[in-house]
């Protein structure tokens, strides 16, 4: 009877040892998993602050690719930025955006449009000749992209009615991480800086 009893008693002990073992696979495996996709957000994170970089020197006429896309943004209300967005690798004004109807371009375009015909989104690098790896381990799956919103702007005390307003620009950009479907989406306002007196 005792023989029988102990026999009992240590399968419900190693029975018991087993589960908590289990457990505690289980609960590394997620922290596990857990790590790896906010290291993929952060990388994400950090690739979507690039191209807000990245569009600062767009804006600002650093880009060492098309150095006459400077010009396109000293007029933007004639033409060079459309409703919506101008699309396409190949246009010189891609990425340059109005505000659609009541609302903001950024909520109507698609910024994780990758295909070179309709991408909406300027690719890091594009203009300003800037290289940024991807692809590799624990780089970004894909290079992050941004648009340029062009928002008219009164200085503070101007009268609304006091000819061509200023211009101001909201940039949104989307970072990839090494996972392509890890995305973050960064917004900034920027002003080019005024020229300077002589």
């Amino acid at each position: 009877m005792q023989r029988g009893l102990a026999l009992v008693t240590c399968l419900c002990l190693l029975g018991a040892v087993m589960i908590f073992g289990a457990a505690a696979a289980n609960l590394a495996t997620q922290d596990e998993r857990g790590a790896r996709v906010e290291r993929d957000r952060q990388l994400a994170f950090h690739a979507a602050e690039a191209a807000l970089r990245d569009a600062e020197r767009d804006i600002d006429g650093t880009a060492t690719v098309a150095p006459n896309r400077r010009l396109l943004f000293l007029k933007p209300e004639q033409g060079n930025f459309m409703p919506g967005c101008v699309v396409g690798d190949a246009h010189p004004a891609q990425g340059l955006c109005l505000p659609l109807g009541a609302g903001p371009a950024w909520e109507r375009v698609d910024l994780a449009d990758t295909n070179p015909g309709t991408a909406p989104g300027v690719a890091y690098g594009r203009f300003s000749g800037r290289k940024l790896t991807t692809g590799l381990a624990s780089l970004p799956a894909l290079l992050p992209r941004y648009i340029i919103e062009a928002l008219p702007y009164r200085y503070p005390g101007e009268p609304a009615d006091a000819g061509a307003p200023a211009w101001i620009f909201r940039i949104t950009a989307i970072g990839f991480g090494a996972n392509p479907a890890q995305r973050v989406v960064l917004q900034t306002i920027y002003r080019k800086a005024p020229p300077c007196c002589p």
